[in-house]
């Protein structure tokens, strides 16, 4: 087990899990500045420029149980290190398919691709088991503040190599890309991981763990934090580019907004610890639906930079708080199946707007793709306030 006796080397487990999270997270902020629009080159089918990124979402969600089985029989080194081997494997079918000019094969890139970040996004959970339960929100803030780093090495990637390799547009920054899964292999060589958790003698159901108020409460934050995150980012490139911005513009709003998303990870544990998991989730659905608003009002570079910056800030408060609260929703021995579960529901509603995405944006327009995102971020707040009332209740009974 990790030493989490020694505040030096918990802090430093924690700082080489947030160089992970960096490394895993820039192919995916990459991707997301290039996906779509190398989709709506290779499909003839305009409408599934973002069948790709559905994909990986796809498999982002379908992660979570081959990597709970891994994390539960091997623990989360090996688990980390299959997911490494799979971002490398997407890199390079990605690649094939660009110089292929292949949409089949570029989708496919998106299986081991997804796979790989899937697994990536337990980062946060094993930075709460390297870390003392005082430390727990910022370890975990922390971590996934890895992805300011992400925000800067994907899209400058994208924006230094597109051209590297012509006349195959991006063909370089998949393999330069292809080359951050070893680097994360060799750090998770020195980290202090968990091992594998005891066996229950006796486990409880899934669904049982799924029934509980703080369950279900994180698991529809998480998933209306990602999900509405997710379906304007993805279509944001291409509504610049039908707005005349070239690919650098695009890449910068998406790099600005991977920033608002992680930035904010420096201070969301003491924001929690001081206000409350529930005072900041609520100012994320707030910020989130801050972000419809500036979008439908404009399509200057100045209302995507402010309306994506808004977005990535709200996804920032409100998923790191529905992490914080799924750790108070399962005992330490049910800690991988609750955490398997709730990433199946949060990708899976990823998956969903990650191809809905497209569809909205090519049949209802710009406006309407933003405004969809309101009634989500409202059954959210109200979900939060249920939970909120059945605690009271149940201490008014205890009383």
């Amino acid at each position: 087990m990790p030493d989490t006796t020694d505040p030096a080397r918990m802090k430093r487990n924690v700082w080489l899990l947030f160089c992970c999270q960096a490394l895993m997270g820039a192919s995916m902020i990459g991707q997301v500045a290039m996906g779509a629009l190398i989709g709506h080159s290779l499909a003839e089918d305009k409408a599934l420029a973002t069948l790709p990124m559905a994909l990986q979402m796809l498999a982002t969600m379908c992660a979570s149980i081959p990597a709970g089985i891994v994390f539960a029989r091997f623990g989360r080194r090996a688990g980390f290190i299959m997911g490494a081997a799979g971002a490398l494997a997407g890199s390079l079918i990605f690649a094939l398919g660009v110089w292929r000019g292949d949409f089949l094969i570029y989708c496919l890139g998106a299986i081991p691709g997804g796979l790989g970040f899937g697994i990536s996004q337990h980062y946060r959970f094993a930075a709460a088991e390297v870390a003392t339960p005082s430390y727990r929100p910022r370890a975990i803030a922390l971590v996934m503040a890895g992805g300011i780093a992400s925000a800067v090495i994907g899209p400058e990637l994208v924006k230094h190599t597109k051209d590297m390799l012509v006349p195959f547009l991006f063909l370089g920054t998949y393999l330069m890309l292809a080359l951050l899964p070893p680097i994360c292999m060799a750090i998770l060589a020195v980290v202090d991981l968990p091992p594998a958790p005891p066996r229950p003698k006796v486990s409880t159901p899934v669904l049982d763990i799924m029934r509980r108020p703080a369950f279900m409460t994180a698991a529809l934050a998480g998933m209306v934090a990602y999900g509405t995150m997710n379906l304007v980012m993805t279509s944001t490139p291409l509504e610049m580019m039908l707005c005349g911005f070239g690919i650098g513009a695009s890449a910068t709003v998406i790099q600005l907004h991977a920033v608002a998303m992680f930035a904010p990870g420096f201070v969301t544990g003491r924001l929690i610890t001081r206000f409350g998991l529930r005072q900041v989730i609520v100012a994320g659905a707030v910020l989130t639906a801050g972000c419809a608003v500036v979008a439908v009002t404009g399509r200057s570079f100045g209302h995507f930079t402010v309306a994506l910056v808004l977005l990535g800030i709200g996804w920032n408060f409100m998923f790191v708080g529905a992490t914080q609260l799924l750790a108070t929703a399962h005992a330490p021995e049910e800690r991988v199946r609750a955490q398997a579960a709730n990433d199946v529901l949060v990708f899976g509603t990823v998956a969903c707007t990650a191809f809905a995405s497209g569809a909205v944006h090519a049949q209802a327009g710009w406006e309407m793709l933003n405004l969809v995102t309101v009634p989500a971020v409202i059954l959210a707040l109200a979900v939060l306030g249920w939970q909120a009332w059945r605690g009271r209740q149940a201490v008014g009974s205890a009383a």
